[in-house]
């Protein structure tokens, strides 16, 4: 298979990857969860050939659209991650608007928060399982090698298997711990401080209103857009970077200049809701994430320290990284 410089599938922005491969798609794998309404439905996207292949559990956001904040959605992350070596695992999680759910009776709705922290651990739970069923795909995962990454609500979720916690109005009762068998973590645009949840959205959202970072003792990359602010869920124009700034160290902070909620389109290619379209922020985005979890996951990579690097000699920065 032949790529040009500007497929939208490769593409990484001048950032030094490794050389894209052939990918397959396949779903739905069904797993049956005792007390899930549904089974967890995946999809698994992976280099159509090769061995050992780390793989990223990518939880979607809770958007307003359809069947995008579901795993059909995120197609310009998942076929780039893909095709540079990594094995990408999308649940479908209960909030999925096509999935009708979102105004049922159950406590955890509308964004079903603890249900979408428990997907990822069915997702590691299964991991045999998810193998097995993916035609050639059984015996090719390293299942000493996972990642969570997670967007908007699904930033959250990685924050609920990372000792970031919610407690419930009713009964009092927390929830989220970390989940060491998950190797490295990304949060992008994750929703901040529960306290200062002070816009119209802490009333349907009441159970952001809760979230606590001060148990978030893991490595995390915490990615957030300079322009991704909005009065319904904070007067704070920095709330997003809570997860960085709220939580212990160690933790890095990777922000994008002139970036909205979709840091130019990273959920789906010419999304109608996408407030920034900019092809080159989306593959910087993803060039960026895939670095880090290529050092993350094989400390000797220098892939991160090369793309930083070229972030920071860069002539027109498309952002900046700082960690403490």
């Amino acid at each position: 298979m032949t790529h040009s410089a500007k497929d939208p599938s490769t593409y990484a922005a001048g950032f030094p990857v490794t050389d894209p491969e052939p990918v397959h798609s396949y779903h739905p794998v069904l797993i049956d969860v005792p007390g899930r309404p549904v089974p967890l439905a995946v999809r698994v996207t992976a280099p159509a050939a090769g061995s050992d292949l780390p793989v990223i559990v990518l939880s979607h956001g809770h958007g307003p659209s359809t069947f995008v904040s579901s795993f059909y959605g995120y197609g310009p992350l998942v076929t780039f991650w893909a095709a540079h070596g990594f094995c990408v695992i999308q649940p479908t999680h209960l909030d999925a608007t096509f999935m009708g759910l979102r105004e049922a009776g159950d406590p955890d709705a509308p964004l079903y928060l603890k249900s979408r922290a428990d997907d990822l651990r069915q997702v590691v739970d299964h991991l045999g399982e998810i193998e097995r069923a993916v035609p050639g795909l059984a015996g090719r995962l390293d299942a000493g090698r996972i990642a969570a990454v997670g967007h908007s609500a699904g930033g959250h979720t990685v924050g609920l298997i990372s000792g970031q916690t919610i407690t419930d109005a009713g009964d009092g009762s927390t929830a989220g711990a970390v989940d060491d068998r998950f190797s490295a973590r990304v949060m992008i645009a994750a929703p901040g401080r529960g306290e200062d949840l002070n816009g119209p959205a802490a009333q349907p959202y009441v159970a952001l209103t809760s979230t606590d970072f001060g148990g978030m003792t893991p490595k995390v990359l915490i990615v957030v857009g300079e322009k991704d602010w909005h009065p319904f869920f904070s007067d704070r124009k920095d709330w997003r970077s809570d997860p960085y700034t709220a939580a212990p160290g160690p933790k890095t902070r990777l922000e994008i200049f002139d970036a909205e909620h979709g840091l130019g389109g990273i959920s789906a290619f010419d999304a109608a809701e996408t407030t920034d379209e900019n092809p080159d922020r989306v593959a910087a985005v993803r060039a960026l994430i895939w670095a880090y979890l290529r050092s993350e996951l094989y400390p000797e990579d220098p892939a991160w320290t090369q793309a930083t690097a070229a972030l920071a000699g860069s002539t027109t920065p498309i952002g900046r990284v700082e960690s403490k």
